[in-house]
């Protein structure tokens, strides 16, 4: 799993690129906390390159959308395949996001 963070404008963008299972979401969640500095903002989560993703990888989207809430930013997630749709419809989270293809 990788991600790669830019900032520019007040945009911090993070491309996602791999399985976001439970080991790369333990892997990777410092790297993820790490956009919460940004959630005032907006934050864009590209995932035209994530493969999958967990319950526990799906819980760091949630904790960044809570920090963006209260910081009065927006996370906007771009680019989900249909399966990774899917379960974002089962979960409730495409209500929770917004989606961008």
């Amino acid at each position: 799993m990788n991600i790669t963070i830019e900032k520019e404008n007040g945009v911090a963008t993070a491309q996602l690129e791999g399985r976001l299972d439970t080991p790369a979401s333990l892997e990777v969640a410092p790297t993820m906390e790490s956009l919460h500095d940004d959630a005032g903002g907006t934050v864009i989560l590209d995932c035209k390159k994530l493969e999958y993703i967990s319950s526990s990888g799906l819980r760091l989207f949630l904790s960044l959308r809570k920090a963006a809430v209260n910081k009065g930013g927006t996370v906007i997630i771009r680019g989900i395949s249909n399966d990774i749709r899917q379960v974002f419809v089962m979960t409730g989270f495409l209500n929770l996001f917004q989606i961008e293809d």
